[in-house]
Order: structure tokens, then C-alpha cells, then sequence
């Protein structure tokens, strides 16, 4: 079975694959000032009766401490299991047509990999995390860019914090987009607004694909944490995939373990 690993800057999702399907797959929260024991120990606890059936691992870090700790874990306790570890110089099979190559992450790389994959159009992959990704695959599986906003978290936190009459709140669907009161007025803005936000990046962006020449259909993905808070609100959004990142993470792998 191949274990997919993917370490976000909030949470680290893991994957269970059995060929091609997933068979079992968890979330928990990243934590930067884990050692390499201590990933190897959390990760054996998630698998349980699983642990023995890995057969091979692909792995991806957005976090650098992380990125160094999941590198040694591999090495120490995997040495022996065929792996890819997804940084500059592996094949992904995908043109990155950008200034610097080396800026793109590698999950920006592997949901527009996947998404592509699954859809064979042009897609914008909406990333709903610690930041908000919007990021654009051509029809013939180009990297072209993508958008970067504050993600939902980090937009609640920083009202929090700079307002002082205002707090946290559950993101919950309010009872209408007019706000009653200070906690409704908060949740219709984080839905409704986020939604917004969306739905207004996708419609440019599929009028510049359009302009520059890359006509035809657009899928938009939806994925991420924090997606299903909005992902029903928003019109542009196509299809909501929470495995995006753990599906590229195995293609990566066949198209490097080949």
C-alpha cells in the first residue's frame, strides 16, 4: 500500500492507498517543533494494524522545520520502502510557466497535477487553508500562476485581535446575510464574503484564460481544511475534492517510481 503524506502549515493529512483507491485517510495539526520520533509515533498510531502493510511512502512539506524532520523520519524508519519525496528536481510531469520555478510549492503543483488529472480541462484549484490558493492548470497541463488571500482562520484571528469589540465565532451559516447581531454579522461576513471573494477571482481569472488565448472549459476544484465552510456558498466552485492533494501525491509517485 502506498502511505501519501501531506504536511500543510495548520494540518497534515495522510492517505492510505491500494492501488488506486483510498482506502483510509486522517488529519491532524501540524506541529513545527515535532522531531522526527515523534512524526514516526504519530503516524504509526493513526495506521495502527495498517503500519506493516506500507509499502511505499510519497511525501510532500509546505513547512521547512517539518521538511527537515519528515526527510530524517523517512530515512531512519523507511530506509528499506521505495519513496518520493516531492522538492525541486522530482518529476511531476507538469510545465511550470512562472517567473521562478522554484517558488511554487509542491502542493500548488500536485492539486493542479491531480485536478487535471481527474478532469482533463483547464482547472483553478481553490485551496481553502491557511491561506486561500487559487491555482491554474491549462488544458495541456501547464502551471500557469495562480492568487494568494488570507486564508479564513487567518482573517477571524486578525479581527480578534485589532477589533476590540469583536471575537471568534463558530462559522456557521447565519440566519440571513443581514446580521441581527455581532456574531451573525461576523459569519454572514466569513461566509458570504469568502464566497465572494471566490467566485469573483474564478470569473476573472476564467476571462484572462479566455483573453490569452487558453479557451475551452475551466474546472473549478475546490479542497482544503477549511472548504467545506464555504464551498456550498460559492457558485464558481464545481467540485469540492478534499483528497486533491493525497490523489497528486500518488501520481507523482508512479510517474517517479516508473
Amino acid at each position: 500500500m502506498l502511505l501519501a503524506i501531506d504536511v500543510g502549515n495548520t494540518n497534515t493529512a495522510f492517505g492510505l492507498f491500494d492501488g488506486t483507491d483510498l482506502v483510509r485517510d486522517w488529519r491532524t495539526r501540524t506541529d513545527s517543533r515535532g522531531t522526527a520520533d515523534e512524526l514516526d509515533l504519530t503516524m504509526r498510531g493513526l495506521l495502527g494494524g495498517h503500519a506493516g502493510a506500507v509499502t511505499a511512502i510519497a511525501a510532500l512539506s509546505t513547512v521547512p522545520d517539518v521538511l527537515r524532520e519528515l526527510r530524517a523520519m523517512l530515512a531512519k524508519y523507511y530506509g528499506g520502502v521505495p519513496r518520493v519525496l516531492v522538492e525541486p528536481g522530482v518529476r511531476t510531469g507538469v510545465p511550470l510557466l512562472v517567473d521562478n520555478p522554484k517558488e511554487v510549492g509542491a502542493d500548488r503543483v500536485v492539486n493542479t497535477l491531480a485536478a487535471h488529472h481527474l478532469y482533463g480541462t483547464a482547472c483553478a484549484v481553490v485551496d481553502f487553508g491557511t491561506s486561500t490558493n487559487i491555482d491554474v492548470i491549462s488544458a495541456k497541463g501547464e502551471f500557469l500562476g495562480g492568487v494568494f488571500v488570507p486564508g479564513i482562520e487567518i482573517s477571524m484571528d486578525a479581527l480578534a485581535t485589532h477589533a476590540a469589540a469583536l471575537r471568534k465565532v463558530d462559522v456557521v451559516r447565519p440566519r440571513s446575510v443581514i446580521g441581527k447581531n455581532t456574531v451573525e454579522c461576523l459569519q454572514s461576513g466569513i461566509m458570504y464574503g469568502f464566497a465572494g471573494q471566490v467566485d469573483g477571482l474564478v470569473a476573472r481569472i476564467r476571462a484572462e484564460l479566455a483573453r490569452t488565448g487558453h479557451g475551452g472549459p475551466v474546472t473549478v476544484v475546490a479542497t482544503g481544511g477549511l472548504a467545506p465552510l464555504v464551498v456550498d456558498e460559492a457558485v464558481g466552485i464545481d467540485h469540492h475534492r478534499p483528497d486533491l492533494t493525497l490523489l497528486g501525491l500518488r501520481l507523482v509517485y508512479e510517474r517517479n517510481r516508473r
